[in-house]
């Protein structure tokens, strides 16, 4: 079993998004401004945004993505959907908090 990171109390995880992952969440969930606002005012590097997130805010935003994802008539949409719920419940499973 993969070590797991320690968080501190209050601590945020950086988290990598690709700008299809960005509009993505932005244009396809009802995640509201508190977990979406980041991503908009967040600096692109590399191809990527990087966005802080509180374990909490991130089970929030997993929330709004499956969600998204059972309910998406768009098959391919969907497909993405859950491509980013996985990749970012894997992030969500890597920490622990203190």
């Amino acid at each position: 079993m993969a070590r797991r990171k320690v968080l501190r109390p209050g601590e945020e995880i950086t988290i990598r998004f690709t700008l299809q992952e960005r509009d993505l969440i932005l244009d396809h969930t009802l995640a509201g401004p508190d977990l979406t606002d980041r991503l908009q005012l967040a600096i692109m590097e590399r191809g990527q945004i990087t966005a802080k997130y509180s374990l909490e805010d991130l089970d929030e935003l997993l929330g709004y993505i499956a969600a998204e994802a059972n309910h998406s008539e768009d098959e391919r949409r969907a497909t993405r959907l859950y491509k980013l719920y996985d990749r970012l419940s894997d992030i969500e499973a890597s920490v622990v908090e203190d």
